[in-house]
């Protein structure tokens, strides 16, 4: 899959990763997990204490995929509010979704701490504010959702998001704790974390068939240089490209694009330096950097031909520079970095770890939609649970048939 083009900013920020060996044999393990990204790092980080035997195959080098394009806003609500994930699902369903994703950020931060490699993890307040008047009385819905949920919110109206910021809207939900996150650097700092556990670690090593053995309960995994892998589970945590290999109907795709800019002086007219977003669809996003450059995305497009995503990039670029200026006025940046690129998403509003019957003792981690970060954070440390531990109360919530509220039936003490 074409998923990307452009130029990318987390590579430069890291130009001297650590490089892992091209496998050269046949390999035997407890677990395998295919995919070099943020998704295969973060299931080693959760294996990596587990005492079993496991090995990660990447088919370029680590963090080249989507991770390079990723602008890793680390927030818990997402496209969709929880209001309407409550009609749904259920209240008792999505309260606990709510509860993952806020101990998913959590997770990121111990995890950042954990590594030797600085991640620029930092956190992050966010606002998320009514494009037009017509959507403030859905967002007050959401925020007494969040706020009967013990969230940290507040509810700002017009006077108090001008007295913030140089720009005005209706009404905002001020939400506490969010984060920011280099993905690139976090991505490496995971898998050398777990490389430093004993976890065998091979780029350039790209997958090219599969197979069930009956005899033996395993997964073989054949590479393209000819060697094969026999694991008594695997993890396909490939990112959107997992969509090549197993097709999930759930799952569509559309293009959107971001523009970094050139370091900025001074970012005092930007209060507490916080995650912007807003309820329009497709939505604009803005976030800060650990050297003071600016994120701004958005703009998505319906279409899916990678040629017409990239014929659109410097007409998106210029646009997005120019919405930013819109906010903010006084601060006049250059875009240095700009790409167009896939972004999946799924039709319920919630990410997906498949298990699908014509591939035995394997996950799929599908960690879709606009969080995708603290997605993938939740999703493999509960694919690590199930593989541990024998189960993981909370895996059924995310399965691709996953219940909708008249099916659905909670995990025993939710």
């Amino acid at each position: 899959m074409n998923i990307m083009s452009g130029t990318y900013y987390w590579p430069a920020t890291f130009p001297s990763p650590p490089s892992y060996p091209q496998l050269e044999r046949d390999l035997e393990c407890d677990v395998l997990i295919v995919g070099g990204g943020s998704s295969a790092a973060q299931c080693a980080y959760y294996l990596a204490d587990s005492g079993l035997k496991v090995a990660v195959i990447e088919k370029g080098k680590i963090g080249s995929g989507s991770t390079s394009s990723n602008t890793a806003l680390i927030q818990y609500s997402g496209e969709k509010m929880f209001t309407n994930l409550v009609n749904s699902f259920g209240k008792e369903y999505i309260t606990r979704h709510l509860e993952l994703l806020q101990d998913a950020i959590n997770e990121i931060e111990a995890a950042s701490r954990a590594v030797d490699i600085d991640c620029e993890f930092y956190r992050r307040d966010s606002l998320y504010s009514a494009s037009c008047s017509e959507d403030v009385e859905k967002l007050k819905k959401e925020y007494d959702f969040l706020k009967q949920q013990g969230l940290k919110v507040d509810f700002l109206l017009k006077e108090e998001i001008e007295a913030k910021y140089p720009f005005s809207r209706e009404a905002a939900i001020y939400s506490y704790n969010d984060g920011e996150l280099n993905p690139f650097k976090f991505t490496h700092a995971l898998i050398d974390y777990a490389a430093g556990k004993g976890i065998q670690v091979f780029e350039n090593t790209e997958m090219n068939g599969h197979h069930y053995d009956p005899n033996t309960n395993r997964m073989v995994i054949s590479t393209k240089a000819g060697h094969s892998i026999s694991a008594a589970r695997v993890i396909f945590a490939a990112g959107y490209e997992g969509i090549d290999v197993r097709k999930e109907k759930l799952v569509s795709f559309v293009s959107t694009y971001t523009v970094t800019s050139k370091p900025v002086n001074d970012l005092s007219s930007w209060y507490n330096r916080t995650l912007l977003w807003e309820t329009a669809r497709p939505y604009l996003f803005m976030r800060t950097t650990a050297d003071n450059r600016i994120i701004i995305g958005g703009l998505d497009d319906n279409t899916n031909y990678p040629e017409d995503r990239d014929s659109k990039l410097i007409h998106k670029r210029d646009k997005l520079v120019d919405e930013f200026h819109k906010v903010f006025p006084s601060i006049k940046i250059e875009p240095e970095y700009s790409l167009a690129a896939f972004y999946g998403g799924t039709a319920d509003g919630l990410p997906i770890i498949g298990i699908y019957e014509e591939y035995p003792n394997s996950y799929f981690l599908l960690a879709f939609g606009d969080n995708g970060t603290v997605y993938s954070q939740m999703l493999a440390k509960i694919i690590a649970e199930d593989i541990v531990n024998g189960k993981s109360p909370d895996l059924e919530l995310y399965l691709q048939d996953r219940p909708l509220i008249a099916k659905r039936k909670m995990p025993p003490g939710k």
